[in-house]
């Protein structure tokens, strides 16, 4: 496979020194998905802009991260635990997809996924900095997409690969611990880019973006 900070490196070439269980979890996710089981027709429209917009997918990743979501949903794979103020998780998914139409239909006349990538920011941003959206307490239900968003992306071997990630390595282990030190089939980075001054810009737009600094 290889990644361009990566370049050569698939962690998948592991899979033959990891324990059985582990291998059959992690190779379950590589591959083309399987049907959808939960998410309705409108709700995969939504839902798969939803999670562009939330991680910046860039256009081709194969990381299936609707796909995985919609398989943990039909499973009722949670997290054990969930926000008193929430319903269900897969009640809240439904729920919420629903309400982001309905909104965007109301400021724009346009469906969710129809919307530019500036309006649907703009709407996001509504949701994630207000107290209460639709009825649901806001920071929980943007803390439950993300969870969600995030668990499904950094769980595939592709992204593992994308940031240099060795994978399971069980039962093998590591050895090699500490700043800079690697193990021998680990690849060294390159073009590494400090990502902090990337991100005070980011934040600095956003401030502007809600004036809170000229």
């Amino acid at each position: 496979m290889g990644t361009e900070h990566f370049p050569g490196y698939d962690v998948v070439d592991r899979a033959g020194t990891w324990d059985p269980v582990t291998r059959h979890v992690v190779l379950g996710r590589v591959g083309p998905p399987g049907p959808l089981r939960f998410f309705t027709d409108d709700e995969v429209r939504v839902a798969g802009a939803l999670l562009h917009a939330l991680l910046a997918l860039d256009e081709g990743r194969p990381v299936p991260v609707l796909e995985l979501i919609d398989t943990r949903l039909a499973d009722d794979e949670t997290d054990g635990w969930r926000h008193d103020d929430l319903p269900h998780d897969a009640d809240a998914w439904r729920r919420s997809l629903q309400l982001l139409d309905d909104d965007a239909r109301d400021r724009w006349q346009r469906r969710f996924d129809e919307l530019t990538d500036r309006q649907r920011h703009e709407l996001l941003e509504d949701i994630r900095t207000a107290d209460r959206w639709g009825g649901l307490p806001a920071a929980h239900l943007w803390n439950l997409w993300m969870r969600y968003a995030c668990a499904a992306f950094y769980s595939h071997p592709d992204a593992w690969s994308e940031m240099g990630f060795g994978g399971p390595a069980y039962p093998v282990g590591y050895a090699n611990l500490g700043l800079d030190r690697r193990e021998h089939w680990e690849v060294t980075e390159q073009d590494a880019i400090d990502p902090e001054p990337w991100a005070h810009r980011v934040e600095r737009a956003w401030k502007r973006h809600r004036g809170d600094e000229p």
